[in-house]
């Protein structure tokens, strides 16, 4: 279910982008005060509004005592998800691809940035997570196989004058007509160096990935005040239409 969702997610991130790059070959004044274009942006401006939900809901405690009941938090992050991309969809259709408000412009611009910055943040940092998770696991498993291989070398009662024995170059050449058991001592030295430099790759990878994650944690502050201005300037933005446009035509 969550892969289905990144999925479908991701694909509506993707037209968004493709409507946004649709202000560089196409242009229509007229379309947003039309009655289409009306009926769109009163749609982009309610879906705006959802997500608001799941932020009060997840923070004040009496309102998700109350609503949690009937509906869970999972099903409320969904709802802000997708809400949260399909509003600047049509948003960006109901601008007509116009650059002439300052404030619709400035609207445009944070409805993409709150779009985006979610998607990164929800699905990069969870992928972050997941990786994470991997790799320690991974890192235990050769911990492991080291602390095993280590126990077999102390363990075989030949193993030091073996490899002792090879460190000389007659050694060396001898060690092709040593027998099979000699033989599988003489391999000890690779696959502890084998192990031990796998273990020294995952742990640059697991800190190279908790500094991303800690950079990435940041994310969520920086989506909620962005999100601030998107909504004081949809404000402004449905006042002046309302001021400027519906009040004289009642």
């Amino acid at each position: 279910m969550k892969e289905r969702q990144k999925l479908v997610v991701s694909g509506l991130v993707a037209l968004l982008l493709v409507l946004t790059l649709g202000f560089f070959v196409h242009r229509d004044p007229r379309f947003a005060g039309s009655l289409t274009g009306g009926v769109l942006g009163i749609a982009a401006a309610s879906l705006m509004l959802v997500p608001l939900l799941y932020l009060f809901v997840k923070r004040v405690p009496w309102l998700k005592r109350w609503i949690t009941p009937h509906v869970s938090m999972r099903t409320l992050l969904t709802i802000h998800i997708y809400t949260g991309v399909l509003a600047p969809i049509l948003g960006v259709l109901h601008t007509g691809h116009k650059f002439q408000s300052p404030v619709g412009i400035a609207l445009t611009l944070m409805m993409l940035v709150v779009a985006l910055s979610g998607y990164l943040g929800r699905y990069l940092l969870g992928q972050l997570s997941t990786d994470i998770r991997q790799m320690k696991a991974d890192r235990e498993r050769l911990l492991n196989a080291h602390h095993a291989l280590a126990q077999e070398i102390g363990d075989h009662p030949y193993a030091a004058v073996t490899l002792r024995r090879n460190s000389s170059l007659f050694g060396r050449a001898a060690s092709l007509f040593v027998a099979r058991d000699e033989q599988r001592v003489l391999q000890f030295p690779s696959r502890a160096f084998r192990i031990s430099e796998s273990i020294s790759d995952l742990d640059l990878a697991i800190r190279t990935h908790s500094t991303a994650k800690s950079l990435f944690g940041r994310w969520l502050v920086c989506h909620i005040l962005v999100a601030a201005v998107l909504y004081a300037l949809l404000f402004i933005h449905v006042w002046s239409a309302w001021y400027f446009g519906i009040r004289w035509l009642a």
